[in-house]
Protein backbone atom coordinates (compact mmCIF):
# COMPACT_ATOMS: atom_id res chain seq x y z
CA UNK A 1 0.00 0.00 0.00
CA UNK A 2 2.96 2.30 0.57
CA UNK A 3 2.97 5.47 2.60
CA UNK A 4 -0.55 6.81 3.16
CA UNK A 5 -1.30 10.53 2.93
CA UNK A 6 -2.53 10.77 6.56
CA UNK A 7 -2.24 8.91 9.84
CA UNK A 8 -5.89 9.38 10.82
CA UNK A 9 -9.17 10.04 9.11
CA UNK A 10 -11.36 11.40 11.91
CA UNK A 11 -15.12 11.44 11.45
CA UNK A 12 -17.73 12.83 13.83
CA UNK A 13 -21.33 12.41 12.70
CA UNK A 14 -24.38 13.69 14.55
CA UNK A 15 -28.05 13.77 13.67
CA UNK A 16 -27.71 17.14 11.97
CA UNK A 17 -24.16 17.27 10.56
CA UNK A 18 -21.01 15.29 9.80
CA UNK A 19 -17.42 16.52 10.12
CA UNK A 20 -14.35 14.79 8.70
CA UNK A 21 -10.67 15.63 9.09
CA UNK A 22 -7.53 14.11 7.62
CA UNK A 23 -4.73 14.33 10.18
CA UNK A 24 -1.01 13.81 9.70
CA UNK A 25 1.16 11.79 12.06
CA UNK A 26 2.43 15.04 13.62
CA UNK A 27 -1.11 16.30 14.36
CA UNK A 28 -1.35 18.60 11.35
CA UNK A 29 -4.86 18.87 9.91
CA UNK A 30 -4.45 18.30 6.19
CA UNK A 31 -8.05 18.89 5.17
CA UNK A 32 -11.60 19.01 6.52
CA UNK A 33 -15.07 18.42 5.15
CA UNK A 34 -18.69 18.69 6.24
CA UNK A 35 -21.92 17.07 5.15
CA UNK A 36 -25.39 16.39 6.50
CA UNK A 37 -26.80 14.37 9.37
CA UNK A 38 -26.05 10.70 9.96
CA UNK A 39 -29.29 8.79 10.50
CA UNK A 40 -28.97 5.10 9.60
CA UNK A 41 -32.23 4.13 11.39
CA UNK A 42 -34.11 6.34 8.90
CA UNK A 43 -32.08 6.00 5.73
CA UNK A 44 -30.40 2.63 6.05
CA UNK A 45 -26.71 2.00 6.67
CA UNK A 46 -25.38 2.41 3.12
CA UNK A 47 -27.22 5.67 2.48
CA UNK A 48 -26.02 6.98 5.84
CA UNK A 49 -22.42 6.06 5.01
CA UNK A 50 -22.88 7.90 1.70
CA UNK A 51 -23.39 11.05 3.80
CA UNK A 52 -20.07 10.37 5.53
CA UNK A 53 -18.47 9.85 2.13
CA UNK A 54 -19.35 13.39 1.05
CA UNK A 55 -17.55 14.86 4.08
CA UNK A 56 -14.59 12.53 3.54
CA UNK A 57 -14.36 13.53 -0.13
CA UNK A 58 -14.35 17.21 0.82
CA UNK A 59 -11.57 16.60 3.34
CA UNK A 60 -9.54 14.70 0.72
CA UNK A 61 -10.02 17.48 -1.83
CA UNK A 62 -9.01 20.11 0.73
CA UNK A 63 -5.89 18.05 1.45
CA UNK A 64 -5.02 18.12 -2.23
CA UNK A 65 -5.44 14.39 -2.70
CA UNK A 66 -5.92 13.37 -6.30
CA UNK A 67 -5.18 10.12 -8.12
CA UNK A 68 -3.65 7.74 -7.09
CA UNK A 69 -5.93 8.44 -4.11
CA UNK A 70 -9.30 9.22 -5.74
CA UNK A 71 -11.33 7.32 -3.17
CA UNK A 72 -8.81 6.14 -0.60
CA UNK A 73 -7.13 4.72 1.26
CA UNK A 74 -6.40 8.10 2.75
CA UNK A 75 -5.17 7.18 6.23
CA UNK A 76 -3.66 4.44 8.30
CA UNK A 77 -6.72 4.50 10.54
CA UNK A 78 -10.33 5.66 10.37
CA UNK A 79 -11.57 6.88 13.75
CA UNK A 80 -15.33 7.44 13.51
CA UNK A 81 -17.55 8.64 16.37
CA UNK A 82 -21.13 8.36 15.23
CA UNK A 83 -24.61 9.20 16.46
CA UNK A 84 -27.02 6.26 16.24
CA UNK A 85 -24.18 3.83 16.97
CA UNK A 86 -25.80 3.21 20.31
CA UNK A 87 -25.17 -0.51 20.79
CA UNK A 88 -21.92 -2.45 20.35
CA UNK A 89 -23.55 -4.50 17.59
CA UNK A 90 -24.36 -1.27 15.72
CA UNK A 91 -20.78 -0.09 16.10
CA UNK A 92 -19.55 -3.35 14.57
CA UNK A 93 -21.98 -3.19 11.65
CA UNK A 94 -21.08 0.40 10.90
CA UNK A 95 -17.37 -0.38 11.16
CA UNK A 96 -17.83 -3.12 8.55
CA UNK A 97 -19.75 -0.77 6.24
CA UNK A 98 -17.21 2.04 6.58
CA UNK A 99 -14.28 -0.33 6.29
CA UNK A 100 -15.67 -1.58 2.99
CA UNK A 101 -15.28 1.94 1.56
CA UNK A 102 -11.49 1.55 1.79
CA UNK A 103 -10.78 4.93 3.38
CA UNK A 104 -8.21 3.57 5.83
CA UNK A 105 -6.07 0.62 6.71
CA UNK A 106 -8.13 -0.03 9.86
CA UNK A 107 -11.50 1.27 11.01
CA UNK A 108 -12.89 1.80 14.50
CA UNK A 109 -16.40 3.07 15.18
CA UNK A 110 -17.61 4.39 18.52
CA UNK A 111 -20.71 6.20 19.66
CA UNK A 112 -20.29 9.96 19.31
CA UNK A 113 -20.37 10.43 23.09
CA UNK A 114 -16.86 8.97 23.18
CA UNK A 115 -15.64 11.93 21.10
CA UNK A 116 -16.78 14.39 23.76
CA UNK A 117 -15.22 12.26 26.48
CA UNK A 118 -11.85 12.04 24.72
CA UNK A 119 -11.80 15.73 23.79
CA UNK A 120 -12.18 16.65 27.46
CA UNK A 121 -9.60 14.25 28.87
CA UNK A 122 -5.86 14.76 29.23
CA UNK A 123 -3.46 13.49 26.57
CA UNK A 124 -0.90 12.17 29.06
CA UNK A 125 -1.11 9.87 32.04
CA UNK A 126 -4.15 7.79 32.97
CA UNK A 127 -7.19 9.48 31.46
CA UNK A 128 -10.56 8.67 32.98
CA UNK A 129 -13.88 10.38 33.49
CA UNK A 130 -17.53 10.59 32.49
CA UNK A 131 -19.16 12.46 29.63
CA UNK A 132 -22.82 13.35 29.22
CA UNK A 133 -23.99 14.53 25.82
CA UNK A 134 -27.29 16.34 25.39
CA UNK A 135 -27.87 17.08 21.72
CA UNK A 136 -30.84 15.77 19.78
CA UNK A 137 -31.00 13.03 22.42
CA UNK A 138 -29.11 12.27 25.62
CA UNK A 139 -26.32 9.80 26.31
CA UNK A 140 -23.51 9.11 28.77
CA UNK A 141 -20.28 7.12 28.80
CA UNK A 142 -17.53 6.71 31.34
CA UNK A 143 -14.08 5.17 31.58
CA UNK A 144 -12.29 4.08 34.76
CA UNK A 145 -8.55 4.32 35.47
CA UNK A 146 -8.24 0.59 34.74
CA UNK A 147 -9.90 1.00 31.34
CA UNK A 148 -13.35 -0.32 32.25
CA UNK A 149 -16.12 1.36 30.26
CA UNK A 150 -19.72 1.98 31.22
CA UNK A 151 -22.43 3.23 28.88
CA UNK A 152 -26.17 3.36 28.30
CA UNK A 153 -28.25 2.12 25.33
CA UNK A 154 -29.59 5.68 24.79
CA UNK A 155 -32.42 4.56 22.52
CA UNK A 156 -35.05 6.99 23.78
CA UNK A 157 -37.99 6.18 25.98
CA UNK A 158 -37.64 2.42 25.45
CA UNK A 159 -34.29 2.58 27.25
CA UNK A 160 -35.49 4.95 29.97
CA UNK A 161 -34.16 8.20 28.51
CA UNK A 162 -35.74 11.63 28.89
CA UNK A 163 -34.81 14.93 27.32
CA UNK A 164 -32.28 16.03 24.79
CA UNK A 165 -33.19 18.61 22.18
CA UNK A 166 -36.03 16.62 20.62
CA UNK A 167 -37.48 15.77 24.02
CA UNK A 168 -37.27 19.36 25.28
CA UNK A 169 -38.94 20.66 22.13
CA UNK A 170 -41.72 18.13 22.61
CA UNK A 171 -42.20 19.26 26.21
CA UNK A 172 -42.43 22.90 25.10
CA UNK A 173 -45.15 21.99 22.61
CA UNK A 174 -47.02 19.81 25.11
CA UNK A 175 -47.12 22.38 27.88
CA UNK A 176 -48.00 25.20 25.47
CA UNK A 177 -50.92 23.25 23.98
CA UNK A 178 -52.32 22.32 27.39
CA UNK A 179 -51.97 25.85 28.71
CA UNK A 180 -53.96 27.25 25.79
CA UNK A 181 -56.85 24.78 25.99
CA UNK A 182 -57.07 24.76 29.79
CA UNK A 183 -55.82 21.25 30.59
CA UNK A 184 -52.51 22.50 31.95
CA UNK A 185 -50.96 25.26 33.99
CA UNK A 186 -50.66 28.77 32.59
CA UNK A 187 -47.28 29.40 30.93
CA UNK A 188 -45.74 31.96 28.63
CA UNK A 189 -44.88 29.04 26.35
CA UNK A 190 -48.47 29.24 25.09
CA UNK A 191 -47.62 32.45 23.26
CA UNK A 192 -43.86 32.12 22.79
CA UNK A 193 -44.01 28.71 21.05
CA UNK A 194 -46.49 29.63 18.28
CA UNK A 195 -45.01 33.12 18.11
CA UNK A 196 -41.66 31.66 17.10
CA UNK A 197 -43.27 30.36 13.90
CA UNK A 198 -45.33 33.50 13.25
CA UNK A 199 -48.63 32.24 14.66
CA UNK A 200 -50.85 33.83 17.29
CA UNK A 201 -52.16 30.64 18.89
CA UNK A 202 -51.20 27.04 19.55
CA UNK A 203 -54.28 25.94 17.64
CA UNK A 204 -52.82 27.50 14.49
CA UNK A 205 -49.43 25.94 15.06
CA UNK A 206 -50.87 22.51 15.81
CA UNK A 207 -52.80 22.60 12.53
CA UNK A 208 -49.73 23.75 10.61
CA UNK A 209 -47.58 20.97 12.05
CA UNK A 210 -50.24 18.33 11.48
CA UNK A 211 -50.88 19.32 7.86
CA UNK A 212 -47.22 19.90 7.02
CA UNK A 213 -47.31 23.66 6.52
CA UNK A 214 -44.54 23.75 9.13
CA UNK A 215 -42.13 20.82 8.90
CA UNK A 216 -41.97 18.88 12.14
CA UNK A 217 -38.19 18.84 11.87
CA UNK A 218 -38.29 22.56 12.68
CA UNK A 219 -39.54 21.89 16.20
CA UNK A 220 -35.93 21.65 17.37
CA UNK A 221 -35.94 25.46 17.06
CA UNK A 222 -38.08 25.53 20.20
CA UNK A 223 -35.24 24.52 22.53
CA UNK A 224 -33.80 28.06 22.86
CA UNK A 225 -37.37 29.38 23.14
CA UNK A 226 -37.93 27.08 26.12
CA UNK A 227 -34.73 28.25 27.80
CA UNK A 228 -35.51 31.91 27.17
CA UNK A 229 -38.97 31.56 28.73
CA UNK A 230 -37.46 29.71 31.70
CA UNK A 231 -34.79 32.39 32.16
CA UNK A 232 -37.54 35.02 32.28
CA UNK A 233 -39.03 33.31 35.33
CA UNK A 234 -41.78 31.12 33.89
CA UNK A 235 -42.38 28.29 36.36
CA UNK A 236 -43.53 25.66 33.86
CA UNK A 237 -40.56 26.19 31.55
CA UNK A 238 -38.19 26.31 34.52
CA UNK A 239 -39.51 22.96 35.77
CA UNK A 240 -38.73 21.37 32.40
CA UNK A 241 -35.18 22.74 32.48
CA UNK A 242 -34.71 21.53 36.04
CA UNK A 243 -35.90 18.05 35.09
CA UNK A 244 -33.32 17.97 32.31
CA UNK A 245 -30.66 18.86 34.86
CA UNK A 246 -31.80 16.00 37.10
CA UNK A 247 -31.59 13.57 34.17
CA UNK A 248 -28.01 14.62 33.41
CA UNK A 249 -27.08 14.23 37.07
CA UNK A 250 -28.75 10.82 37.20
CA UNK A 251 -26.82 9.50 34.20
CA UNK A 252 -23.50 10.91 35.37
CA UNK A 253 -23.89 9.70 38.96
CA UNK A 254 -24.90 6.19 37.90
CA UNK A 255 -21.89 6.00 35.56
CA UNK A 256 -19.57 7.25 38.32
CA UNK A 257 -21.04 4.72 40.75
CA UNK A 258 -20.60 1.81 38.35
CA UNK A 259 -16.94 2.74 37.95
CA UNK A 260 -16.36 3.30 41.66
CA UNK A 261 -15.58 6.99 41.15
CA UNK A 262 -18.28 8.76 43.18
CA UNK A 263 -15.77 9.75 45.84
CA UNK A 264 -12.88 10.50 43.51
CA UNK A 265 -11.61 13.68 41.89
CA UNK A 266 -12.82 12.99 38.38
CA UNK A 267 -13.83 15.07 35.34
CA UNK A 268 -17.49 15.09 34.36
CA UNK A 269 -17.68 16.50 30.86
CA UNK A 270 -20.78 18.07 29.34
CA UNK A 271 -21.24 18.23 25.57
CA UNK A 272 -23.80 18.48 22.81
CA UNK A 273 -25.72 21.51 21.65
CA UNK A 274 -28.02 21.81 24.68
CA UNK A 275 -25.24 21.65 27.28
CA UNK A 276 -22.59 23.50 25.28
CA UNK A 277 -24.98 26.47 24.86
CA UNK A 278 -24.15 27.47 28.43
CA UNK A 279 -27.66 27.97 29.82
CA UNK A 280 -27.01 29.19 33.34
CA UNK A 281 -30.09 27.63 34.93
CA UNK A 282 -29.43 24.21 33.38
CA UNK A 283 -25.69 23.98 33.88
CA UNK A 284 -25.87 25.52 37.34
CA UNK A 285 -28.43 22.93 38.44
CA UNK A 286 -26.26 20.15 37.03
CA UNK A 287 -23.24 21.39 38.96
CA UNK A 288 -25.24 21.68 42.18
CA UNK A 289 -26.82 18.25 41.75
CA UNK A 290 -23.51 16.53 41.10
CA UNK A 291 -21.91 18.27 44.07
CA UNK A 292 -24.38 16.46 46.33
CA UNK A 293 -23.58 12.95 45.06
CA UNK A 294 -20.01 13.31 43.80
CA UNK A 295 -18.52 16.26 45.72
CA UNK A 296 -15.03 15.91 44.20
CA UNK A 297 -16.20 15.74 40.59
CA UNK A 298 -14.95 18.53 38.31
CA UNK A 299 -17.74 19.58 35.97
CA UNK A 300 -16.83 21.35 32.74
CA UNK A 301 -18.29 21.98 29.31
CA UNK A 302 -16.46 20.68 26.24
CA UNK A 303 -16.76 23.45 23.68
CA UNK A 304 -14.36 21.98 21.09
CA UNK A 305 -15.94 20.29 18.06
CA UNK A 306 -16.37 16.54 18.63
CA UNK A 307 -14.30 15.73 15.56
CA UNK A 308 -11.34 16.71 17.75
CA UNK A 309 -12.16 13.82 20.06
CA UNK A 310 -12.39 11.42 17.13
CA UNK A 311 -9.00 12.66 15.94
CA UNK A 312 -7.42 12.26 19.38
CA UNK A 313 -8.72 8.70 19.61
CA UNK A 314 -7.13 8.04 16.24
CA UNK A 315 -3.81 9.48 17.37
CA UNK A 316 -3.97 7.27 20.45
CA UNK A 317 -4.41 4.22 18.25
CA UNK A 318 -1.51 4.98 15.89
CA UNK A 319 0.91 5.86 18.70
CA UNK A 320 1.38 9.49 17.72
CA UNK A 321 4.13 11.54 19.39
CA UNK A 322 3.19 13.76 22.31
CA UNK A 323 3.52 16.99 20.32
CA UNK A 324 0.90 15.82 17.81
CA UNK A 325 -1.87 16.18 20.40
CA UNK A 326 -1.12 19.81 21.11
CA UNK A 327 -1.00 20.63 17.42
CA UNK A 328 -4.35 18.97 16.78
CA UNK A 329 -5.97 20.70 19.76
CA UNK A 330 -4.59 24.05 18.66
CA UNK A 331 -6.21 23.63 15.24
CA UNK A 332 -9.65 23.03 16.70
CA UNK A 333 -9.23 25.24 19.78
Amino acid sequence: MGRLPAAVLAVDAGNSKTDAALIGADGTVLGTGRSGGFQPPRTGVEAAVDVLARAVSQAAEAAGLAPPHPGGPYAARVSACLANADLPVEERRLADAIGARGWGGATEVRNDTFAVLRAGLADTGTAYGVAVVCGAGINCVGVAPDGRITRFPALGRISGDWGGGSGLAGEALWWAARAEDGRGEPTELASAVPGHFGFTSMAELIEALHLGAVGYERTHELVPVLFAVAAAGDQVAAAVVERQAREVVAMASVALGRLGLLGEEVPVLLGGGVLAAGHARLNGAIGAGLAEVAPRARVSVVAAPPVLGAGLLGLDAVGAPAEAYGKLRAHFG
